[in-house]
C-alpha cells in the first residue's frame, strides 16, 4: 500500500486560469497550505495542554517540586 493518498478540489474554472497565469502549482500550494493549518492547529493543542498543565502544577509547591526532583536525581 502507497504511503501517499490523492486528495482532489473542485476550483472555479477563472481561479485555475488565474493560477496558470502566475505559473502556480496548485499541489504544491495546497500541500503548503493542508501543513501550516495542522502545525498552527498542533501548536493550539500543545498550547491547550500546557495550560492544563499550568493549573496541574501550581497544586504544587515549589518546595515540594525540588524535593521531589532532588529525590530523584539520589535514586540514579
Amino acid at each position: 500500500m502507497s504511503k501517499y493518498v490523492t486528495v482532489s478540489v473542485k476550483i472555479p474554472r477563472k481561479l485555475k486560469e488565474k493560477l496558470e497565469r502566475y505559473g502556480i502549482k496548485p499541489s504544491k500550494l495546497l500541500k503548503k497550505a493542508i501543513m501550516e493549518e495542522l502545525k498552527r492547529r498542533e501548536i493550539q493543542d500543545l498550547e491547550k495542554m500546557r495550560a492544563e498543565l499550568n493549573d496541574i502544577i501550581a497544586k504544587f509547591s515549589k518546595e515540594f517540586i525540588v524535593r521531589s526532583i532532588r529525590e530523584d536525581r539520589e535514586k540514579r
